[in-house]
């Protein structure tokens, strides 16, 4: 299935292109019209499930790790190798080179709507692509070679480090197939289809769970490490093919050779957003050098809370993955007034999204921890621990939301732009001076309130410097707006985790105690008047009346 945008034609004022009313049979219109939000909905629609069912199954991963491997030494050693995976993904496909991708190949696009000269996107793959790739190789097989020094450097105290050191050589594979499967992401969200790139999830926590199974047995959690390799290639399988049909569609029309306005993939761009991405995902770092002087399990139980806290922010993220490549488009056609409604529109329905879903974590921690880990070698104990550092750490993760949806506008443009890099610069120094302050006298939690405290510090950062450098919200309104669904959330929690706290069983604890923040949250939102509630209730009924007259 591939998601096919509205074919009504357009016509932009204010130094915009021009798209022509009349077009025929075999034109690709996802490269010329602006998206329809009938488009947007059956986009955000497939991403969300496929979506969903990558998180479930990276749940399972996780269960799979906890059951078999529990919350030891074993376990710890191999999530210091997991934090290779984790920056690769970080840096190649959520946050890094996206945000120098998606923007490229919307400009080219536009110019060969425009009719220009040649194909400018099979020029982009064939200026980019063969140098990216051997930078991937480069830096897979540079993080083999000097394994024992990077888990020296990410886990001091870590006392089994030779396991370490074997895992993180496994897992750095994962970085040649992380890179193409970004860039292929990239291409395709940038060609309006969202399909492939929205299952490239599933394949990777198939690959992992399917190599912990049937290899767990004998290379024990070593089999954790060879999956994140076979996974990481699943991912370029899963979307090679329609990145071929893209790439092979020929320009519909073409102009004489001229002068020409491509902004290439500058080597600043790429800097730019690879050391935001970078600077982001060292969070991690500091939480796991932080935890790894603690007690055994405790860089286990700071991963596990966070896996679990994170299912909010991603299904709230889910939307913006689909309206990046329209802002960046925008952007490219000039249509600033275009983009800022977009983005404006993003902040607020992703802000309910992830109150609602932070709203639950919190209230509900225990039963969700236990319902999902407490089995096999995965204790009682380990579930009390790891509920108490979900509930800081989602205190955080609005801040992680707001984060996510500012930065794509700094870098839509296609433009370096420093000011991201010094946010997140800021923020990182809040969660490393917090974090050391802290972890002596309260442990994990100490660890987990200075990850919430440094990303909300660079949320904050990132907002106040919205106006020339991205694209110009109206920062004032937008907060006002957020003031609505967050005052809605804080009720909602305190009000779900009292029912959940007089119910015994875990099952319909979580239960009880989800269904009382979901009714709170929607009253009260719906009686504050919060835009991205409202905008929520309109895209799920806009289609009825059209429905029933059929």
């Amino acid at each position: 299935m591939t998601v096919t945008p509205s074919r009504t034609p357009r016509t932009d004022t204010g130094g915009s292109v021009t798209v022509p009313a009349a077009r025929t049979a075999s034109d690709d219109t996802s490269e010329l019209a602006p998206a329809s939000r009938n488009f947007l909905a059956k986009a955000a629609l497939v991403t969300a499930v496929l979506s969903i069912a990558g998180a479930v199954l990276g749940l399972v991963r996780d269960q799979a790790l906890a059951r078999l491997f529990g919350a030891g030494s074993e376990t710890d050693a191999f999530l210091v190798a997991w934090t290779v995976p984790e920056f690769a993904a970080t840096l190649l496909i959520e946050d890094g080179l996206a945000f120098a991708l998606i923007p490229a190949f919307s400009l080219a696009l536009a110019r060969r709507a425009q009719g220009a000269p040649g194909d400018p996107v099979r020029a982009l793959v064939a200026s980019t692509l063969p140098r990216l790739s051997l930078a991937f190789v480069a830096v897979s097989a540079l993080l083999a070679g000097t394994a024992p020094y990077v888990v020296e450097a990410l886990a001091p105290g870590l006392p089994d480090p030779a396991l370490a050191v074997d895992c993180t050589r496994i897992t750095a594979l994962c970085v040649l197939g992380f890179g193409l499967a970004g860039y292929c992401s990239a291409a395709l969200r940038a060609h309006r289809r969202f399909l492939a790139p929205a299952a490239i999830y599933v394949a990777y926590n198939t690959g992992i769970i399917t190599a912990m199974y049937v290899l767990g047995g004998h290379w024990g959690v070593r089999s954790a490490a060879v999956g994140v390799a076979v996974g990481g290639g699943l991912m370029v399988l899963v979307q090679l093919p329609s990145v071929v049909r893209q790439l092979r569609r020929k320009p519909v029309t073409q102009k004489e050779p001229g002068d020409s306005t491509d902004r290439a993939v500058t080597v600043a761009l790429v800097a730019t957003v690879l050391l935001f991405a970078l600077c982001r995902q060292s969070q991690t770092l500091i939480e796991r050098f932080l935890a790894s002087t603690l007690d055994a399990g405790a860089i286990s139980h700071l991963n596990y809370a966070q896996k679990i806290a994170q299912i909010p922010m991603t299904l709230s993220m889910m939307l913006c993955t689909v309206t990046f490549p329209v802002v960046a488009r925008a952007l490219a056609d000039g249509d600033v007034e275009r983009a800022r409604s977009r983005v404006e529109r993003d902040i607020a329905l992703a802000s309910c999204v992830l109150l609602l879903g932070a709203a639950t974590v919190i209230a509900c921690a225990p039963q969700l921890v236990e319902l999902l880990f407490q089995r096999g070698a995965f204790t009682a104990r380990d579930t009390a621990a790891t509920a108490g550092v979900m509930r800081v750490y989602a205190l955080g993760l609005l801040g992680q939301t707001m984060t996510g949806v500012l930065v794509r506008s700094y870098f839509s443009a296609g433009r370096a732009s420093w000011y991201p890099v010094g946010a997140m610069a800021c923020g990182i120094v809040v969660t490393a001076w917090i974090g050391a302050l802290s972890v002596t006298p309260w442990g994990v939690y100490g660890i987990a309130a200075a990850n919430a405290a440094g990303i909300t510090v660079t949320a904050l950062v990132l907002l106040a410097g919205m106006g020339p450098r991205s694209v110009p919200i109206r920062t004032r309104g937008v907060l006002l707006e957020l003031s609505r669904p967050l005052r809605a959330a804080a009720v909602a929690t305190v009000a779900g985790g009292f029912v959940a706290s007089r119910v015994p069983a875990p099952v319909p604890g979580l239960a009880a105690g989800t269904t009382t923040v979901a009714a709170v949250f929607v009253l009260l939102c719906w009686a504050l008047d919060a835009q991205g509630f409202a905008s929520a209730v309109r895209s799920a009924t806009r289609r009825l009346p059209y429905a029933r007259s059929r």
